[in-house]
């Protein structure tokens, strides 16, 4: 979460009419993640985040995320929902952004990774893969293979600049997961955004999912290749084994794996390496003056990156 756009209190107060949430009685803006405008509303009957969405996502992938979110909290899953109008609408305008208004998750997600985490963050995905088959909205991941070679052209003059020869290796990479990529694992709508940070903990209770705005129609497999790359490295960056057999594990008491989509996890962690690398070398490029938020650093996805290239089969997560 970021705030890029600021909201005035007319702005703020003529946009809160069409809702029926009581007196306004604090909105601050919320200075982390680097995708959307992000507030904490406090009203007199609540808390909740107004969240204005910024370039990267398009208006008309909206109706999809706010549906999404709407359609898992009716089939038992525990994350945000939109707060829909006197109108019944759930998204508007606002500052000049699409906006909308989510309801506030109670829990805090684990500034330190602990085994204990990993468990119920395979369970809660693979619950959240079940419920969103009966999903009837598509998305095309804007983010796979096509969306790769986008960012890479994009960043591609000035990558060197981060480090000496990562034009060059992104290339390769780039042109072998293209050769190697699969076709034919399961698929249906994956979160494809799972970071610590958007996963709420209350005590060691897992309370709820958060951010849906990268939600979209992938492999499954490929979901918990990018939780792998997400809760499974330490501080320092070496990979932690145990972490990634808990993941895998908790994932599998819920939903049942192929063979072949655990065969396909090293080249699948490869590819979601890649992709946060490029969005991360994107952002560190293209980072706009005055916002309120420092850009992560890509080359920690370039060595995660390093570490799934030299895997050889999936023993070496632990299973």
């Amino acid at each position: 979460m970021a705030v890029y756009t600021e909201v005035g209190d007319d702005e703020l107060e003529e946009f809160l009419k069409a809702y029926d949430l009581g007196e306004v009685r604090a909105c601050k803006g919320i200075a982390e993640g680097v995708e959307n405008s992000n507030y904490l509303l406090q009203t007199d009957r609540g808390t909740y985040i107004l969240t204005l969405y910024e370039k990267r996502v398009a208006k008309a992938d909206l109706p999809f995320f706010l549906g999404f979110m709407d359609h898992l909290a009716a089939h038992g899953i525990a994350c945000p929902t939109p707060i829909h109008g006197r109108d019944g609408k759930a998204l508007r305008e606002l500052a000049g952004r699409p906006a909308a208004i989510i309801s506030f998750l109670l829990g805090m997600w684990p500034r330190r990774v602990m085994v204990g985490h990993c468990g119920p963050v395979g369970e809660a995905l693979a619950r959240l893969h079940i419920a969103g088959a009966a999903f009837d909205m598509r998305r095309s991941n804007a983010l796979s293979l096509a969306g790769w070679r986008a960012l890479f052209e994009d960043c591609r003059t000035r990558a060197d600049e981060v480090q000496a020869g990562l034009a060059d290796e992104l290339a390769r990479e780039f042109d072998d997961l293209s050769a190697r990529w699969p076709k034919d694992l399961p698929s249906g709508v994956i979160h494809a955004d799972l970071f610590p940070d958007n996963v709420f903990f209350l005590g060691n209770r897992l309370s709820g999912m958060i951010d849906f705005y990268f939600a979209c129609n992938d492999f499954f497999a490929y979901d918990l290749a990018i939780c792998l790359n997400a809760w499974c490295f330490e501080p320092d960056l070496s990979f932690n084994a145990t972490k990634a057999r808990r993941l895998v594990s908790g994932y599998r008491r819920v939903r049942l794996m192929l063979p072949t989509e655990i065969e396909a996890l090293p080249l699948l962690a490869r590819g979601s390496a890649l992709r946060f690398l490029l969005t991360r070398l994107y952002d560190w490029i293209h980072h706009p003056a005055g916002a309120f938020v420092k850009p992560k650093d890509p080359i920690e996805y370039l060595k995660k990156l390093r570490f799934h290239r030299s895997v050889t089969s999936p023993g070496a997560y632990g299973l």
